[in-house]
């Protein structure tokens, strides 16, 4: 599951344990019960922080679950799109600080963030639905036309599944800044997040600019979920 740690008005919250952090039903309500408590607790100005122990970020949605149960993968599907939206509505700014693989969903919720930053010596970015025969969502697509800046890295992210390194990712505009291990990684996203809260930003402001800058994700999000209900 995660915890969710306060310093401050700084909040770290962290995928816990050794497994690839599979983004199943439980553990999305995990990450949304912290977005909920983080909401209630903020005072003055923030920042999120969110991290991984062990070699994955995320490794994508629960496919195990998911061969077992069809409707399960609709019910992630669904469950990830709101946490996506709580994401960019949340009143601060976000860091996610990658220590290992980002996969798939895994990619899209670390794409979510406001930042990336990256640890470069393992881990990868990686969009893997056409290497394992799954089409993309249309709301992933949206989502990494609006985080890459070029044609032709859409390309390579969606069409070609091209396992980002953090030095690609940089050249892409996907990650701000790449480190040596896991220790220096959450260093420097707290050093950010420190900087982030010393502009003393008004949270309700920088979650309206955040939704304008990314309206064409939120557009598309809103109807899918509407769709659902």
């Amino acid at each position: 599951m995660c915890t969710l740690q306060k310093q401050g008005n700084l909040f770290i919250l962290t995928l816990t344990g050794d497994d690839e952090h599979r983004l199943n039903p439980s553990l999305i309500d995990s990450i949304r019960s912290a977005l909920e408590r983080i909401t209630a607790e903020a005072t003055g100005s923030s920042v999120l922080i969110t991290t991984a122990q062990g070699k994955f970020f995320s490794n994508g949605y629960d496919l195990d679950l998911a061969s077992s149960d069809l409707s399960s993968l609709e019910l992630m599907d669904s469950k990830l799109k709101s946490l996506i939206s709580e994401l960019f509505n949340l009143p601060m700014p976000t860091i996610a600080a990658v220590t290992g693989h980002a996969s798939a969903a895994g990619f899209i919720l670390a794409m979510s963030h406001d930042y990336i930053l990256m640890r470069k010596d393992r881990g990868f970015l990686y969009m893997s639905e056409i290497d394992i025969g799954l089409k993309i969502p249309n709301w992933f697509v949206t989502l990494v036309k609006n985080k890459v800046k070029s044609p032709v890295a859409w390309r390579e992210v969606d069409m070609r599944g091209t396992k980002l390194t953090a030095d690609m990712a940089i050249e892409q505009g996907i990650v701000v800044s790449a480190h040596q291990g896991a220790a220096e990684t959450m260093k420097e996203a707290i050093k950010l997040g420190e900087v982030l809260m010393a502009r003393k930003w008004d949270g309700k402001v920088y979650a309206h600019n955040r939704k304008l800058v990314f309206s064409d994700v939120l557009v598309v999000l809103n109807n899918e979920i509407a769709s659902r209900l």
